[in-house]
């Protein structure tokens, strides 16, 4: 039996992957706050409780829906920038045989974290309480202590081996982490220079031994731009341009629209088509993909539509054939003013680069390891620009332009795909949030299975699919004998992403988390 947590409300809905998160989102909306409030405190209370997957030390995207704006929602970037030294250390890791940016245990990897930047940003904009208020619970979970999750339960014992992480301390106690604690109380009292021009950039500065300079962590980490949109599926689909990777949902999204899906999400077939759309949306992504490409050309139909006519309803396409060319936690938030707020947040990896911030103990995120060693690369690491990014938040509005859905997940690579199945099951088959963050999914994955979830499309469109046991029976012999990859997983797979959604219906706000989170709620009023 699916278990499912269907939540509505008609003022305000925060969904989030652990339910005091979601909680103190709540508590700003009932106390006169914004969606953006909400979105802050929640992230904020998870940078404390889920440091294994995000956190002050990693990066952060978000797309705001204005109800006073034109209809284009806003995407806030807050993913941060490679050090002034990155020259020095990409010639240092090519003279020493590396063909890839570390993924752990090494500086190279850690941008300079972008979260504090877009809490600040994001709050300055959109927000309504003081940032202190909007920071006061977060504040009081490290210096006063909380319960683990379910995650962090599982992650406690690696996590308190790290240098740094022994205040995650022993089974049957409450986690308290002071020196995060004094981080958030600075950030609430003096903004974000406190944080970068603080005892965090301070150690981050000793820590990159050359990698970084004053100037790099007094320039805030942000940008704000038009989100990305595409039409399909009868609405409008909005995304974080490059270097996000949210465009393949919107690209898969528009290839799917024009095939003949299934009426039922249970025939293999519906599962054949999106498999499809997500292949050919994404086979080239590691080549195109890279901070300053052109979002909009990466959604032309003169693009799309050649990747269109070549899905084969009876078989798996080589794509690769004709190839010429997740840490992470997501929150969704909606206010009585309708302003919807889609906020993701990550690490990279789980603990990230296994690198802790002595100073406060903030667990540093590996997001560099997107970057390129080839120097003739356009995702090459070098100073100041920004990796490849998987985080992809989602907003969904009709054409009108008022707000229909707020919906992000974490799960790395396999991110569009998991949009993918939730745009198709609430936008075609009327599915409510609820159930459709529920129900069984695949993802793609390399067809490495050592593989880190981080390199889905290093063979091009060549792929396992993954299927959680929970999914309809006969989609695993429906797409073998398409010729697909297949692997069996366990029902409600952490690996297939936590996901979240608030669905806007008339005067009611309907939200949905993840089960496969054991801790997520949606909370309403």
């Amino acid at each position: 039996m699916i278990p499912v947590q269907e939540r509505t409300a008609p003022n305000g809905m925060v969904a989030a992957v652990d339910h005091v998160a979601a909680e103190a989102g709540l508590v700003m909306l009932r106390a006169g706050g914004t969606a953006a409030d909400a979105a802050v405190a929640t992230s904020a209370v998870l940078a404390v409780t889920s440091q294994h997957l995000c956190g002050m030390g990693g990066d952060l995207f978000a797309i705001v829906h204005d109800p006073g704006g034109d209809g284009t929602p806003q995407c806030l970037n807050a993913s941060g920038r490679a050090g002034s030294g990155a020259a020095a250390v990409a010639d240092a890791l090519r003279d020493a045989g590396h063909t890839a940016v570390p993924f752990k245990d090494h500086i190279a990897a850690v941008t300079v974290p972008g979260c504090v930047d877009g809490w600040v940003a994001l709050h300055a904009r959109y927000g309504a309480l003081p940032l202190a208020d909007v920071l006061a619970p977060a504040i009081d979970y490290a210096a006063n202590g909380f319960a683990p999750g379910y995650t962090a339960r599982l992650t406690r014992a690696p996590m308190a081996a790290l240098p740094g992480g022994d205040d995650y301390g022993g089974d049957g106690a409450l986690v308290r982490r002071p020196a995060v604690a004094g981080a958030l109380r600075a950030i609430a009292s003096d903004g974000r220079d406190a944080f970068y021009a603080g005892a965090f950039g301070d150690g981050l500065m000793t820590m990159g031994d050359g990698m970084y300079s004053a100037d790099d962590l007094a320039t805030p980490q942000v940008e704000w731009t038009a989100a990305l949109g595409v039409d399909a599926l009868g609405h409008r689909l909005w995304t974080a341009p490059p270097n996000s990777q949210g465009y393949l949902a919107l690209a898969a999204a528009w290839i799917l629209d024009g095939l003949a899906l299934p009426d039922d999400p249970d025939d293999p077939l519906w599962a054949h088509l999106l498999v499809e759309a997500s292949r050919q949306a994404a086979f080239d992504r590691n080549t195109v993909l890279y901070d300053g490409a052109d979002g909009t050309a990466l959604l032309s139909p003169e693009r799309l539509t050649p990747r269109r006519d070549a899905i084969d309803v009876n078989a798996a396409v080589s794509v690769g054939d004709n190839y010429r060319s997740g840490g992470t936690m997501c929150m969704s938030t909606i206010d009585k003013n309708r302003m919807g707020v889609t906020l993701i947040q990550s690490n990279a990896s789980a603990w990230g680069s296994n690198l802790v911030e002595a100073n406060t103990r903030i667990f540093l995120h590996n997001r560099g390891m997107g970057f390129s060693l080839d120097p003739a690369h356009p995702a090459a690491l070098q100073p100041g620009k920004r990796p490849p990014h998987t985080l992809s938040p989602m907003m969904v509005t009709h054409h009108d332009g008022s707000l229909a859905v707020a919906l992000g997940t974490m799960g790395g690579d396999s991110q569009p795909q998991v949009l993918l199945q939730l745009l198709v099951r609430m936008l075609v088959h009327d599915a409510d949030p609820s159930r459709a963050v529920a129900e069984g999914r695949f993802a793609l994955a390399s067809p490495d299975i050592r593989g880190s979830g981080f390199d889905t499309w290093s063979h091009e469109g060549r792929v396992r699919v993954r299927i959680e046991a929970n999914a309809p029976a006969g989609w695993a012999e429906g797409l073998a004998d398409r010729g697909h990859i297949v692997e069996a997983t366990p029902p409600f797979d952490h690996g297939f992403g936590h996901a979240h959604a608030v669905v806007v219906d008339g005067d009611i706000l309907c939200g949905g988390a993840d089960p496969r989170s054991r801790s997520g709620a949606a909370c309403g009023y």
